[in-house]
């Protein structure tokens, strides 16, 4: 397949997607989480197993550094971020900032679970792997021989339910 081709693939299919799921519009004090855009924006491109610099984040943002620690800070306190380690300034993303993104995706939970729920256990796998293979490759870390601990967890959950 020409990169053309995959192109015109994602570009036909992907509002496809964001216009079945796409959530109704919620204003900050509307949420339980009570996250402005910008800590949502900040969340969405953490790991919970994947450490990220603040400094890398940063950049990938186009924040200040120093803005970027203010905000890093306040989602430590309020319990969506943690440091990977004891004394480490990278970070990971916690249990309640999993369940945040979920609440405050542009992508409505219980939709994207009546779309995905139409798909059989196989087809879900390979949606999942292509889409994190894409926003790797988003991210700018894209290595086709090396697959990240979530593929590979994708891999095993889907090896037990065959």
């Amino acid at each position: 397949m020409t990169v053309d081709h995959a192109a015109r693939i994602v570009q036909l299919t992907y509002p496809q997607v964001y216009f079945a799921c796409h959530t109704r519009h919620q204003r900050k004090r509307s949420t339980e989480h009570r996250l402005s855009q910008r800590d949502s924006a900040i969340l969405v491109h953490l790991d919970s197993t994947e450490p990220i610099a603040p400094s890398e984040l940063a950049r990938h943002l186009e924040i200040n550094r120093s803005t970027m620690s203010e905000a890093l800070k306040r989602l430590v306190a309020l319990g969506f971020v943690k440091r990977a380690r004891s004394g480490s300034a990278a970070v990971l993303l916690t249990e309640k900032g999993l369940a945040a993104i979920a609440d405050t995706s542009v992508l409505e939970t219980a939709r994207l679970h009546a779309v995905l729920d139409r798909l059989s256990a196989t087809e879900r796998f390979e949606v999942c792997r292509g889409l994190e293979r894409l926003a790797r490759a988003c991210r700018g870390t894209a290595n086709p021989t090396q697959r990240t601990q979530r593929t590979q967890r994708g891999d095993e959950m889907l090896e037990q339910e065959q």
